[in-house]
């Protein structure tokens, strides 16, 4: 009782801190979320930090590290480790749409790892006037980790990412394919010996950087937008480990890195953006001008709210979980994630569990929104399967003896 009344105690401060953010003023009365270009690169594909509440950043558990944050491979002692996974994507607004994704890492040595992983999502739209849409998006990585001392890591990876979109025009406008190039960095620190009281404990904290890269457009005749560049910051522990159980608590900070929108001079009479003559771009009335280039739109992306230091509070997102393992074979999770009502508005409870039985590995998680409006979250599902070759190799030792 003591150990769950402990974690209880820090879960639910962790959201308590969700919700006095979200008790604040509202900087100028209104919604101003962040919009970037590909977001289906911020999909969560794997359902054990998805049933943490998406916080993976730091896990010690790093099956889907590729996502999450490839520098913790550095401490992964499978030496191969390949998985899949696969997420029935918001079914409550698009009936055919899915999401995969296969991951895996090879160590070439004591301190190098390299890794990669291959995302593909499909969406098909049914909008106004029998309008069709099909978008299909793919992402393929290219990692490499090395452990730099004996409790840090780090990383780089390439990503190329194709997107496309096929069916009726929208408004006048022809669509065409966006390709490009994008690139990860990421660094971890871990200790499984962290003095705690009378015990020691696994500790690690980490740090990623995701899809640092040009910026696109689907049409000529838009103004090409950012990629969804990504900082998450994450802490991980591990508590009150004994003989048959463990539990492991997470917690995460997420920021985009893009420009906020500006507010800008509105016409009295139409409602419309007043037209600066001098330059034709529209007049500011707080912000900044969010046309600028990559790494001016990364770096002015702390201090680039129309609100101020309030607004970029609220742009960071708040992700935390639990886990619960039961010798080494069965998990059970919990998890939290917040974003501010006026920067999208996603908050959700995950729930999740897991299975490992010789070489194979097995987690769900389910999603529910705790919005009080009907969410196209609700009843999402994520499904991970896990293929471990050291312990492949471990099982045919056992049976040739």
């Amino acid at each position: 009782m003591h150990t769950l009344f402990i974690f209880v105690f820090l879960f639910c401060s962790a959201c308590l801190t969700a919700q006095q953010l979200s008790g604040s003023s509202q900087v100028l009365g209104q919604v101003n979320a962040v919009t970037p270009e590909l977001l289906f690169l911020r999909i969560s594909p794997d359902a054990a930090a998805s049933g943490m509440g998406e916080s993976g950043t730091a896990s010690l558990h790093a099956e889907n590290a590729t996502y999450w944050n490839p520098s913790k491979l550095a401490f992964v002692k499978s030496p191969a480790l390949l998985s899949f996974s696969y997420i029935p994507w918001l079914r409550a607004l698009y009936p055919d749409s899915y999401f995969c994704t296969a991951s895996g890492h090879y160590r070439i040595g004591e301190k190098q790892v390299v890794c990669g992983s291959i995302r593909y999502f499909s969406r098909e739209f049914m909008g106004q006037l029998s309008e069709q849409r099909i978008d299909k998006e793919l992402a393929m990585d290219a990692g490499y980790v090395r452990l730099v001392t004996k409790h840090i890591a780090a990383s780089t990876q390439l990503r190329y990412i194709h997107s496309g979109i096929t069916g009726s025009p929208v408004s006048g406008l022809v669509f065409h394919d966006v390709s490009g190039f994008a690139a990860d960095l990421s660094t971890t620190w871990r200790n499984d010996s962290v003095k705690a009281g009378n015990r020691n404990i696994p500790m690690a904290v980490g740090i990623h950087i995701s899809n640092i890269g040009p910026k696109v457009s689907y049409s000529d005749s838009l103004v090409p937008g950012f990629m969804p560049v990504n900082l998450c910051a994450g802490y991980s522990a591990g508590f009150f480990s004994g003989k048959k159980g463990s539990w492991i608590f997470n917690f995460d900070l997420k920021k985009l890195l893009v420009p906020t929108p500006p507010i800008y001079v509105l016409d009295a009479s139409t409602g419309a953006p007043v037209v600066n003559p001098s330059n034709g771009s529209y007049l500011i009335a707080a912000g900044k001008d969010p046309n600028r280039s990559v790494l001016s739109g990364i770096v002015g992306s702390f201090s680039d709210a129309p609100g101020g230091l309030k607004e970029e509070l609220r742009e960071i997102n708040i992700a935390t979980g639990m886990e619960y393992w039961h010798n080494k074979r069965i998990a059970v999770r919990a998890g939290y994630f917040y974003e501010h009502p006026l920067k999208g508005n996603r908050q959700f409870f995950t729930l999740g569990a897991g299975l490992r039985y010789n070489v194979f590995g097995f987690d769900f998680a389910y999603l529910v929104p705790t919005n009080r409006q009907r969410s196209p979250l609700e009843n999402t599902l994520r499904f991970t399967l896990t293929f471990d070759f050291d312990a492949f190799k471990a099982q045919n030792k056992d049976t040739s003896k």
